[in-house]
């Protein structure tokens, strides 16, 4: 059976990159940045939960083996996680933060200049990300999907129980159940939509011209995958 079959929506994510794609020649506001991610949201959304009932007869067949194997995966990830995000020093920090977003602001638009550059700088030091606080919300998350995994592998359960515990882990992972924390969560998204909607009217027409083309092999790429059935 194709991949196709297993997400529904492969249309409908493949019609919204096309919306996308048409309104980047035109300056944008955070409410629409904001709006399109809510969008994206909401298409992922089911092929997200098919996945997570697929998901159920290997998860609940892990052995300790197994999940030790995926604690020593998470210690390693925050290993490089710590290297990566809590350096010591500050401006050291600082710079790496900046190093990331002009690379994956580059793979979209291009090439940019130095006005761009510093528009970038001067938008990470505003930034409410504070990667301490994000850190440590990942760790208890880690903790819990392995508190998860082993209450579903400790005895036998009914797929209709353990479904219904990863999709309550799931949507932890989308919105804490910490209120300090979904507070954050929600200035950094505002503050990353103005953010991302003051870099994109900042780009001239060739920078967008690259990101045109950006959307355009990602729609054509998934229509062939749902074409094909594979």
């Amino acid at each position: 059976e194709g991949i196709a079959q297993y997400m529904p929506d492969a249309s409908e994510y493949a019609d919204w990159l096309a919306r996308l794609r048409d309104q980047l020649n035109d300056s944008i506001t955070p409410t629409q940045v904001c709006h399109w991610s809510e969008e994206l949201r909401s298409i992922l959304s089911p092929a997200i939960d098919y996945s997570l009932q697929l998901s159920v007869p290997i998860v609940v067949s892990l052995n300790k083996i197994q999940l030790h194997h995926i604690e020593r995966r998470f210690s390693k990830n925050n290993d490089e996680l710590r290297h990566n995000y809590l350096q010591s020093d500050l401006d050291t920090r600082l710079e790496a933060s900046i190093k990331r977003t002009v690379k994956r602001i580059e793979n979209f638009y291009g090439e940019i200049d130095k006005e761009q550059r510093a528009l970038i700088k001067a938008g990470i030091v505003s930034s409410p990300f504070d990667p301490e606080v994000w850190f440590m919300e990942k760790k208890r998350n880690q903790r819990q999907v392995l508190m998860t995994i082993h209450e579903l592998t400790s005895e036998p359960i009914k797929d209709e129980s353990a479904i219904t515990m990863l999709r309550t882990l799931a949507a932890r992972f989308a919105d804490s159940d910490d209120s300090n924390y979904r507070i954050y969560q929600a200035e950094l998204m505002e503050y990353n939509c103005a953010f991302a909607a003051r870099i994109h009217n900042s780009t001239h027409s060739r920078q967008r011209q690259h990101a045109f083309k950006k959307f355009r092999n990602w729609e054509n790429d998934l229509r062939t995958l749902i074409a094909s059935g594979h």
